[in-house]
């Protein structure tokens, strides 16, 4: 393996690092199992795409990931709307706001 010059970002799975000013995605190994017919629906896909079917697993576990942060954010901001100092605190950085487009 070449000499790492730079740790670019470390997360929970993955590693990137720059090597020759290009970026480098080491991947770590990781086993599961899966219900047999969902299995087969992975790889009846994965023919048909003619992609690997990790990529799609990757793919897929990023999108799910995705609506799960949109989802906590929106029940943050439902939240929020109901919680009076939030809505004071809103509320005068809009009059802040329009003062200011007054001017």
């Amino acid at each position: 393996m070449p000499k790492i010059f730079g740790l670019y970002s470390t997360l929970p799975i993955l590693t990137y690092y720059i090597y020759k000013s290009q970026i480098y995605e080491v991947m770590s190994t990781f086993t599961s199992t899966l219900p047999d017919d969902l299995l087969s629906r992975l790889n009846e896909l994965s023919r048909k795409q003619t992609v690997p079917k990790n990529k799609i697993i990757e793919k897929a576990l990023s999108i799910y990931l995705d609506q799960i942060n949109k989802a906590e954010y929106i029940k943050s901001y439902k939240a929020s709307a109901n919680d009076k100092e939030v809505m004071d605190i809103a509320e005068e950085g809009m009059i802040d706001y329009f003062n200011q487009l007054n001017q």
